[in-house]
């Protein structure tokens, strides 16, 4: 089984349990995430195999604590670690984000063009037509690319439009060709 699987059925499981529950795992797992991306030593007793199991155990635990995350998550984390299975993590909580993003009733996209920052009246008709074509509210992050010479390609979950210059030459060629 692919690993995203495996990690939507972990988000979806710990997700419906702690609706079930009245507990807040979104806001726990990303006090996780954020506590492994400021510290690399937490990332690599997590992370590498070169750590025993009883050294993994006793930092994930002393971290948690630290931490005050509820039961479910520590239950989740504790479980991940004891089927050697902390690898898929990242997922799961990426995985979690996106439920936690749709039950809330937007998603997150990204917008990339070639100008340094976007005009706030561009972002709006941008995310106006993104909102209309899904019928959910988005959110869509800015990037600028180099590779990008004019237009914009607009990228939520599945859904991508493609309005560059590159790729209006790449359908015209296409086309001709054709």
């Amino acid at each position: 089984m692919k690993v995203s699987n495996v990690a939507k059925a972990y988000a979806n499981a710990i997700y419906d349990l702690g609706k079930d529950q009245g507990v807040d795992i979104v806001g726990d797992l990303t006090k996780l995430q954020e506590a492994i991306n400021t510290n690399n030593n937490l990332e690599n007793v997590l992370y590498l195999e070169v750590f025993t199991e009883e050294e993994k155990k006793a930092v994930i635990a002393d971290v948690l604590t630290k931490l005050g995350v509820n039961n479910l998550v520590k239950n989740l984390i504790q479980y991940l670690t004891n089927e050697k299975r902390m690898n898929i993590f990242p997922s799961v909580y990426k995985e979690l984000i996106v439920r936690d993003d749709h039950e809330k009733g937007f998603l997150k996209g990204n917008i990339e063009g070639n100008e340094a920052t976007l005009s706030a009246e561009t972002r709006k008709t941008l995310e106006d037509f993104v909102q209309k074509v899904l019928n959910k509210k988005v959110q869509l992050k800015y990037e600028m690319r180099a590779d990008v010479a004019a237009g914009y390609k607009i990228t939520v979950e599945d859904l991508q439009l493609d309005a560059t210059i590159e790729n209006q030459l790449k359908r015209f060629e296409e086309t001709v060709l054709n």
